[in-house]
């Protein structure tokens, strides 16, 4: 089974935990691309940075653009730490990856785009 580890704040581990919040969000830039998104020139640094400082340039770029042209890697699961490096732990189903708003009440900034990681059931009780 391939997981996924994330860290999480306590409040939004606790929320997703209730079952009240549903996805989580991770900041768009080269270091989460990486994790999240297939291609051939995975973990190369600078490629991500090249990728993400030209969509910052490019007015026609949209961030969809990267999971369109990529695709997302293939996880099983999530599992989610509440705190870093805390031994309680939770597992859910990895329902997918998109890229664009979150929701501000579960923790997505405003005005930028985030990934998007979307949750299915608990399965680990």
């Amino acid at each position: 089974m391939r997981v996924l580890d994330l860290s999480l704040k306590h409040q939004w581990y606790d929320m997703i935990a209730s079952g009240e919040k549903t996805e989580e969000y991770r900041d768009f830039r080269p270091y989460y691309a990486n994790r999240l998104l297939y291609g051939c020139s995975l973990g190369v640094k600078e490629y991500w940075e090249t990728i993400f400082a030209n969509a910052q340039t490019k007015p026609w770029f949209k961030p969809e653009h990267l999971l369109r042209d990529y695709g997302s890697r293939y996880y099983d699961a999530v599992r989610f730490h509440r705190g870093q490096g805390s031994p309680v732990t939770m597992l859910l189903e990895y329902e997918g990856l998109g890229i664009g708003k979150g929701k501000p009440e579960w923790g997505a900034p405003e005005d930028k785009d985030v990934f998007i990681i979307k949750l299915g059931k608990r399965i680990d009780i």
